[in-house]
């Protein structure tokens, strides 16, 4: 389905990330990792995808915070595989505290992270996918990238921001065969989400299966997660040529939260 291309996907070495580059390379496409972790366990991720799905797979530590650092990972792979296709803007994080204590620090890293590394890498990849007249960007959202919660201000405004670029870029680039959409998952399994469940459940001296429900998925109408390999799978179809129509859109994948 993919063979032959190339993609770049932020913050993949956990997570939906990985889930989407393991996705993307099942499909023949090859694949530059990046995010944090032990080297030794990146490694064993970056050479067990290569073996597995007979592709190359290479890892940048680029740092999404700064502008350079992201500009470089784009341009890094596209000297390494000879163009950058896909481009799956993931890199995330996340802080929570009441707006008029949030401190300014943590603001502007989620904003650098989570808005502004999407689009110093689009800016990076768009010269390739132009030439070459086919690309396809894939922001990985949020729900709060449609509605808001609490206490999650930086988040939210972040989100919300990538859900415009996603818009802005898609109608700057319908006419040469790039698509640009945003995915926007509720809860999704993750390594990240097990570990709140566990502080919410101390926190709260309650089961962790009423935590799950109560707490964490009280604003998912499913009332179950949504499962990593469900956006993978998502972010593949965007990339492949039976969605070379869908471009500019956001795609809830909540369980209903957004149908409120």
């Amino acid at each position: 389905m993919l063979k032959g291309k190339s993609a770049v996907v932020t913050g993949s070495t956990s997570g939906i990330g990985l889930g989407i580059a393991d996705a993307l390379a099942a499909a023949g496409a090859n694949v530059m990792l990046n995010g944090f972790g032990k080297p030794e366990e990146i490694e064993a991720i970056r050479a067990g995808l290569a073996a597995k799905h007979k592709v190359t797979v290479l890892y940048s530590g680029a740092d999404m915070s700064k502008g350079e650092d992201v500009a470089g990972l784009v341009q890094g792979a596209e000297q390494a595989f000879g163009s950058v296709d896909i481009l799956v803007n993931n890199a995330g994080i996340q802080f929570v505290s009441a707006v008029d204590e949030f401190p300014e620090a943590r603001w502007a890293a989620i904003q650098a992270i989570n808005l502004s590394s999407s689009y110093h890498a689009i800016k990076a990849a768009l010269p390739g996918m132009k030439k070459r007249n086919w690309g396809r960007i894939v922001n990985i959202a949020s729900a709060h990238g449609l509605v808001a919660s609490p206490f999650k201000s930086a988040y939210v405004a972040a989100k919300h921001g990538q859900v415009g670029l996603t818009k802005s870029v898609a109608l700057e680039v319908a006419e040469q065969n790039i698509t640009v959409n945003a995915i926007c998952p509720g809860y999704v399994r993750t390594p990240l989400v097990e570990g709140q469940i566990d502080d919410q459940a101390k926190a709260h001296n309650m089961p962790r299966d009423r935590v799950i429900r109560e707490v964490i998925l009280a604003s998912q109408p499913n009332k179950r997660f949504v499962e990593v390999e469900e956006v993978a799978q998502l972010a593949l179809f965007l990339c492949g040529e039976y969605a070379k129509s869908i471009t500019g859109t956001s795609i809830a994948i909540d369980g209903g939260w957004t149908a409120r």
